[in-house]
């Protein structure tokens, strides 16, 4: 009732203007070095509420800059970061999506976020306390609101540092156009509540038993959620939209809408980071667009939640470059001193693209994608026998040829496509899961810098498949290292807008390109393998290739096996340094 009484008081102070902070700071104790201000509201332009925690440093007078971080995630530790910004010379700002916190209103991750972060700047930068500069910074679904605010950029955005930016509709809820189960229990992680469902969020037994038993039945992936017995409306309502439409579009900048983000960007990303297509989506797109774009980004081999924070000493137990770890937050605020207050550049952003590269224990620097790379190697998957693979060859084959696939859907004792880069070194491959192809030793060192990509040539007796494409490197010492991996649905391929059908039984040109940066020193007598297969396994949707919507698609629909012919002019381009 407190609470209550409490949300109520705070409602009626709210005033009819674009927004309106509540009265009163909250000092923690006599002796706090900061004055809190946990019981904002702050009103948009469509009158919903937004819950924002302000910490500023007692004593100071002036204006300062302030460091907004918007967030969908509720935690106890939000005040400590933002004492870290107060610490650091700033006003810190927590603001959190709308229903979240002590907002009343319907909590609905994505949609509102850019309209409501642009609020939430507008009335900051109107404060005694704000100087009229504004920085934002944070990981993941904090990137993707940084993101979604600059779609209509408020003059008082100076500067964003995103880590690990989540791009919905390409990322999560689905990769390409597959939606991915482990993602499924996120959505009542975040809504179940005010703050975060932390029961429901470490339930993985509940969640992998609904997986398991989706994938024995070979029920309807849009009927999932009755398999768990508690209506997900989220994925409910993402199901409706497996491409990226308006929906999705309308969420971020999109197309043109990057060249008017004329600030200056950090972004911080990993190689083996899951969202890593979602993040260097936005970089790609607003140096296309801007091409005056200040744009930086440092990367190396972190993982999702290990980039937000600098790396962690192993990662699927692979044991990472000393060089490679770095304090985050530390360079967070060296940019911020940059940016908006005059300081030094940080020392490692030496170029617009700064990378560790893995196995050489160093940092290199490119002034752009594009330019971490100065070569190519194209690859084709051949149908020439070496030993248990097949000849990865730099010749296109003068003979047309196919290996030929089937995959029995209905057999759910066999999965296909072990894609996922846990443990990034194994010692051995499942030869049996695909085909592998091999390429010749190579005869000097070379470095693996940037995202590969290819086209795959097919005929299949459908109308589409989901596949997947992994590249290993096979060291001198027989153990494979994963270097990258493609997931995605043949429809989508050339337009990521537009399901395009494959017609059956003919040859069918299918480009890849969205797949994952990265850097790795190949040593001399390496050799690179790549795997390819159709994606058939409990850990994402099943695509049965009837040309149905794939949510409605069943068991039933498994009658008659996929058939594949995959032709030998398909190929790899793998992007290379050479010294």
């Amino acid at each position: 009732m407190k609470v209550l009484l409490k949300f109520m008081f705070l409602f009626l102070i709210v005033l009819n203007t674009s927004a309106q902070q509540a009265n009163g700071t909250k000092p923690e104790d006599s002796k706090s070095l900061y004055d809190i201000q946990d019981d904002v509201l702050i009103k948009t332009r469509d009158g919903a509420l937004i819950s924002a925690i302000i910490v500023r440093k007692k004593g100071i007078t002036t204006p300062q800059p302030v460091i907004l971080q918007f967030t969908i995630y509720v935690r106890d530790r939000d005040i400590k970061g933002l004492k870290e910004a107060a610490d650091n010379g700033y006003v810190g700002v927590m603001a959190y999506s709308r229903g979240k916190r002590l907002s009343p209103n319907e909590i609905f991750p994505y949609e509102h976020d850019g309209k409501d972060t642009y609020d939430v700047i507008d009335w900051t930068s109107k404060q005694s306390w704000c100087n009229g500069k504004i920085g934002m910074f944070g990981g993941s679904y904090n990137g993707f609101t940084q993101w979604a605010s600059a779609k209509k950029l408020h003059p008082a955005l100076k500067t964003i540092v995103p880590y690990v930016a989540n791009r919905p509709g390409m990322g999560l809820p689905m990769e390409n156009s597959v939606f991915i189960n482990p993602n499924y229990e996120w959505a009542f992680y975040v809504t179940n509540n005010k703050t975060l469902d932390t029961v429901v969020g470490d339930d993985r037994k509940r969640f992998r038993t609904m997986q398991d038993k989706w994938w024995d039945s070979g029920t309807a992936y849009r009927k999932i959620d009755s398999i768990d017995g508690t209506p997900n409306k989220y994925l409910q309502k993402w199901l409706l939209h497996p491409g990226y439409d308006k929906y999705w579009q309308d969420m971020v900048p999109y197309k043109d809408e990057f060249a008017q983000i004329n600030i200056p960007i950090l972004s911080i990303d990993g190689y083996y980071n899951d969202s890593q297509i979602s993040s260097l989506y936005y970089l790609r797109e607003h140096v296309k667009y801007n091409k005056n774009a200040e744009h930086y980004l440092v990367i190396g081999p972190y993982g999702h939640f290990g980039a937000q924070k600098g790396g962690d000493p192993t990662i699927n137990d692979y044991k990472v470059d000393p060089i490679a770890i770095f304090n985050t937050k530390k360079l967070t605020y060296e940019w911020f001193n940059y940016i908006l207050k005059g300081g030094p550049k940080p020392a490692v952003l030496k170029d617009k693209i700064n990378y560790e590269v893995m196995g050489a224990n160093e940092w290199r620097h490119a002034p752009s994608l594009e330019k971490m790379s100065n070569g190519f190697l194209k690859l084709y998957l051949t149908n020439t026998k070496s030993k248990d693979k097949y000849l990865l060859s730099d010749k296109k084959p003068t003979k047309s040829g196919f290996l030929p696939q089937e995959v029995d859907f209905a057999n759910r004792e066999i999965s296909n496509n072990d894609y996922y880069p846990d443990p990034i070194i194994r010692k051995e491959l499942d030869t049996i899961n695909g085909y592998f192809f091999i390429s010749e030793p190579l005869d000097k060192p070379i470095l693996v810098n940037g995202a590969f990509e290819g086209e795959i040539k097919a005929l299949i007796n459908k109308k589409d498949m989901d596949l997947g494409v992994v590249l290993y490197e096979l060291m001198p010492n027989g153990e494979y290292f994963h270097l990258s991996y493609f997931l995605g649905r043949a429809s989508y391929a050339k337009d990521i807008t537009t399901r395009n059908l494959l017609v059956p039984n003919k040859i069918e040109s299918i480009p890849f390109t969205n797949t994952r940066l990265v850097s790795k020193q190949l040593s001399k007598g390496s050799r690179l393998v790549v795997v390819i297969n159709v994606n058939k396994n409990a850990f994402a949707q099943l695509n049965y290739g009837t040309g149905k919507d794939v949510s409605d698609e069943t068991i039933k629909d498994a009658k008659e096996p996929l058939k594949i012919k995959w032709y030998n002019d398909s190929f790899v381009k793998i992007p290379i340094w050479k010294d």
